[in-house]
């Protein structure tokens, strides 16, 4: 997922710095993957029960993990509750029932499962298989995020920045999207890299940490702290700027197809920001971002400005980037 196109994205500079960037929609975790980690915590030593169910399901044994659940299911077991759930709305062991798995997530997330409550209060704000109703999503996705669920932490952060708005609103958002973020959800990072630069009431050391939190991001593969982190660099946000680094980020979320990356990336060739000032790279950039819808005035003059075989060659390596 790239970043919305904003209408006024245009030329970066040292005087132009972005300004009300929120939180982004985030990016799956197949595209993250590849990229290089901030380092995992340490594991804590397993002094718990081992689940057979579960470990069944984690090798592929799905009709054995099933039939161990769904036995600890029927007596109330709110974790095998959200297995069977699980296993049915993917069909694994299964034919899919996306219907009964519903029942089972409301079993288990009444029962106080953070997972179960965070999968049935998506259900219940989309009223897919089950009635819609926002009030009691809302209810299990604050329950779910106070239970330590991580992707419910982001997601009930979001809805109260929605619902709160200006700085109340991030106030309140702050300590989930703190615990997601630690957690390590790169979508959370980003968010927690915004809010610790734009929120006026916190102290200076959380503001300190923000080009922390948007590296973490950019380094779990998520393009849109990856641009910003080209931005911040560039521009001396958050920090001393470093011009060589954030080239080489806006390049890594041009790469990835950012389009206001590529168009920004396009600026760093012409002013050497970064780098060696190329026409045919900056052409190129240029070309692939307007393709994407993203107008600039000012490229389009330098585009112009270079000579027929330039504009050739850049044409060609657009070709060639988007056949790749």
């Amino acid at each position: 997922m790239t970043r919305p196109v904003e209408p006024d994205a245009g030329a970066m500079s040292k005087e132009n710095q972005p300004d009300g960037i929120v939180p982004s929609g985030g990016v799956g975790l197949y595209e993250r993957m590849g990229a290089t980690l901030p380092p995992a915590p340490p594991e804590k030593p397993f002094t718990g029960q081992v689940d057979e169910a579960y470990g069944a399901y984690q090798r592929g044994f799905y009709v054995t993990a099933l039939d161990m659940a769904l036995q600890r299911a029927s007596a109330g077991d709110a974790a095998a509750q959200t297995l069977v759930a699980e296993m049915m709305t993917k069909g694994l062991g299964i034919k899919r029932d996306a219907k009964t798995a519903a029942f089972w997530y409301q079993q288990a997330a009444e029962r106080g499962d953070p997972a179960a409550m965070f999968q049935y209060a998506l259900l219940l704000m989309s009223g897919r298989d089950v009635p819609r109703d926002k009030k009691k999503a809302d209810e299990y996705m604050r329950k779910a995020a106070e239970g330590g669920n991580s992707s419910a932490q982001f997601n009930w952060a979001q809805i109260l920045v929605s619902e709160n708005p200006g700085d109340r609103g991030l106030e309140l958002a702050m300590p989930f999207y703190e615990k997601a973020a630690q957690q390590g959800v790169a979508d959370a990072q980003y968010a927690v890299a915004q809010v610790y630069r734009i929120l006026r009431s916190l102290p200076q050391e959380k503001k300190a940490q923000a080009r922390m939190w948007l590296e973490r991001a950019a380094k779990a593969g998520f393009d849109t702290a990856q641009l910003d982190m080209g931005i911040w660099l560039v521009n001396g946000i958050a920090g001393p700027q470093d011009y060589d680094k954030g080239f080489e980020w806006m390049r890594t979320a041009a790469l990835r197809g950012n389009v206001v990356a590529q168009n920004k990336l396009s600026h760093l060739y012409i002013d050497a920001l970064g780098t060696r000032p190329n026409p045919v790279e900056a052409a190129k950039w240029y070309v692939l971002s307007r393709r994407a819808g993203l107008q600039d005035p000012e490229l389009e003059d330098f585009y112009l400005g270079i000579d027929d075989e330039q504009q050739k060659q850049a044409i060609e390596a657009a070709d060639k980037f988007r056949q790749s």
